[in-house]
């Protein structure tokens, strides 16, 4: 009711001016108001518009954000579960790969240890061949030497002694000699004989090859057991060891390939997390901005309202008849329509003289003022207007800048909302465009650290493959080499074998003969006295062939001893060497298997970010293209907003001291 009084108070000086300063009849002042009343219509629907517009905006950006932190939530949900997984199954890794570490360190320190004690049980094996080999061998020398001079036996044990101080090997026979002749008992036949001839001593020396010879053999076959075991044990430690360390290795690469992906879901988390902070910021924000935004509509719209009420109400009273025919009573009014005025055509008030030079000094005055603000503020508008000013009659002049004031304050208020709309515009389309700006840069890294997955795995299935063609190439070859060395063996072996049968049918031939030519001789030597020495046959020169005999014989039974070993070495490295390599090309088929399947993932997934991607480009495109169809009506400009409003005001200032100078100087002139 106060902003109904208020404004039909202004209606009514607004009609007292018209009557002492205008001589404009009460049916424009009506036409005025009524225009009033229709743009303040205009101006309450186009405002009812642009709210229901930026209602409908304000709610499909809440549903959108809204959408966006349920996303996010959900998002953070997920990588915080695969987060928390994740790191159970690394921390698990983690204690297996310390316990295989553990065991891989004691097996190489037992291999170590086992290989130590080989090395020094070798060494001992080494010395005591050495040892029996030389006794072996002096014993055979001293058993020739003996049966070719038939020395009696002091001369036989001067000679062994002789021996024991030359030759290594005899000290060893030398005692192993004493020690026998104090077991035998004095008295006996067999000591007496042993007493008086050499032959016992032979006999004796020949019961100490066996043995030596026998415990030589001993000490070997103990060896190869020896070696044996160790190879088998190494074998299987070896084994071991490496079924450990693939174990290990398949473990560490999984355990590096899940804090690969523990290190981009975390990084992936901390950006969701900040995308949702950021979203329920907006959404907070833009909620505010609406709400004060909608109590400023509607207060605008009850303002709007009680003007049109207002405006309603003075054209009604000044439309009332007595006011009418007050206004012709009271004020004396020519009607010169019948003397049209070529330059304007309005109906003039015929005027006193000094009246008229009041008003037209007035109008000069208005004018200069003008003319001065115009070139101070460099306004056309003004420089217009005080043509105006000088051309036109008083009253049109009035009128004039009274339109023309209305004018200047619809453009700042236009010119205000327009300002306002293209603020709140373009800072949702910067946050539109940083939105989708990250977005894309966000999608184009993902889509590159997935292609460079990709072309590492790619280049790793490469390097598998060749591997795999090397191993198999490098079994075949290994095959084939090992079948070849497995024939040369079996045939070398074979070769032995038969030398030996050989010759020891030659040496059982030779033995026999020269054994029954010595009983011979002996029976002979009883019988009578020979006038010469009783030939024996070759049994000098026989030793020396059946010592060679034997030694080669014993070459022989070498190689075939050597040879088995080698031949069993040779099928044990070969299969040890087949087994690791066929582990080894299993593990990498294995690995290029599932790597060929984490390819193929992977290049799904970057195909999904891809479109994504083109999809994020399309959403920042039509940012862009909005924000470049926004600039022409809110950047580019070539006078600032602050500017704009600081001339009109200017201007409005002027227009209204020009306003106040005809409206006094006219006033003034009628009293």
């Amino acid at each position: 009711m106060a902003r109904l009084g208020a404004v039909a108070t202004a209606a009514a000086c607004l009609l007292a001016f018209v009557q002492s300063a205008s001589n404009t009849p009460v049916h424009q002042v009506i036409q005025m108001l009524t225009e009033m009343k229709s743009k303040g219509k205009i101006a309450m629907e186009a405002e009812k518009k642009t709210m229901a517009t930026y209602t409908e905006w304000v709610d499909d950006r809440i549903t959108e954000l809204g959408f966006e932190i349920k996303t996010a939530n959900s998002d953070i949900e997920e990588l915080s579960a695969f987060l928390e997984k994740t790191q159970a199954t690394i921390d698990d890794l983690a204690s297996k790969l310390g316990k295989l570490d553990t065991d891989i360190a004691q097996l190489e320190s037992d291999k170590n240890a086992a290989t130590k004690q080989r090395e020094t049980e070798n060494d001992e094996f080494v010395k005591a061949q050495e040892d029996y080999s030389e006794s072996v061998d002096a014993l055979a020398a001293a058993i020739q030497v003996l049966k070719a001079q038939g020395y009696d036996r002091p001369q036989a044990e001067m000679m062994l002694q002789k021996m024991a101080v030359k030759t290594r090997g005899m000290r060893r026979v030398l005692a192993a000699f004493i020690e026998e002749k104090s077991r035998r008992q004095p008295g006996a036949p067999e000591v007496a004989a042993y007493e008086s001839q050499s032959g016992g001593i032979i006999e004796l020396l020949e019961k100490l090859l066996v043995k030596f010879k026998a415990e030589l053999g001993d000490v070997e076959e103990a060896e190869t057991n020896s070696a044996h075991a160790y190879d088998l044990e190494m074998l299987h430690m070896d084994n071991t060891i490496k079924a450990l360390s693939a174990d290990r290795d398949e473990k560490a690469v999984r355990k590096g390939e899940l804090a690969g992906k523990f290190a981009q879901a975390k990084g992936q988390l901390t950006t969701t997390k900040a995308d949702l902070a950021e979203d329920k910021k907006m959404l907070s924000d833009t909620q505010a901005i609406f709400e004060m935004k909608k109590k400023t509509f509607e207060t605008n719209q009850e303002v709007r309202a009680a003007e049109l009420e207002a405006i309603a109400k003075a054209i009604e009273i000044i439309s009332a008849p007595d006011v009418a025919a007050s206004y012709e009573s009271h004020v004396k009014l020519v009607q010169v329509g019948k003397q049209p005025v070529a330059a304007h055509g309005v109906l003039l008030l015929q005027e006193g003289s000094e009246t008229a030079v009041a008003r037209t000094a007035a109008r000069h005055e208005a004018a200069k003022l003008l003319r001065e603000r115009a070139a101070t503020l460099s306004s056309k508008l003004l420089a217009t207007v005080a043509e105006g000013v000088e051309a036109n009659p008083f009253a049109k002049v009035i009128t004039m800048i009274e339109e023309l004031l209305v004018k200047l304050k619809e453009e700042a208020a236009a010119e205000a909302d327009h300002k306002k709309w293209c603020d709140g515009e373009l800072k949702a389309n910067k946050l539109k465009r940083k939105e989708h700006t990250t977005a894309v840069d966000k999608l184009s890294a993902e889509v590159e650290l997935l292609g460079s997955q990709i072309q590492t795995m790619a280049e790793e299935l490469a390097k598998l493959a060749k591997e795999q063609a090397a191993l198999a190439e490098a079994m075949a070859e290994a095959t084939a080499d090992r079948q070849k060395e497995k024939a040369t063996n079996e045939a070398t072996i074979k070769d032995a074998v038969a030398a030996q049968e050989a010759l020891k049918k030659a040496l059982e031939i030779l033995r026999e003969f020269y054994s029954s030519v010595a009983e011979a001789s002996l029976v002979q030597t009883k019988r009578q006295v020979p006038e010469m020495a009783a030939y024996k046959g070759m049994g000098g020169s026989s030793k020396g062939v059946i010592g060679m005999l034997e030694v080669i014989e014993s070459d022989f039974s070498r190689l075939e001893t050597d040879t088995r070993a080698s031949e069993d070495q040779a099928a044990s490295e070969y299969k040890t060497f087949m087994a690791d390599s066929q582990a080894a090309k299993d593990t990498k088929h294995k690995r290029e298997v599932q790597l060929k399947l984490d390819k193929d993932q992977t290049e799904f997934e970057q195909e999904q970010v891809k479109k994504d991607l083109v999809s994020a480009l399309r959403k920042l495109d039509a940012a862009n293209k909005y924000y470049d169809e926004l600039k022409p009506a809110c950047l580019e400009v070539h006078v600032s907003y602050e500017e704009r409003v600081a001339r009109r005001q200017e201007e409005i200032a002027a227009l209204r001291q020009a306003y106040e100078i005809l409206d006094k100087k006219g006033k003034g002139a009628e009293a």
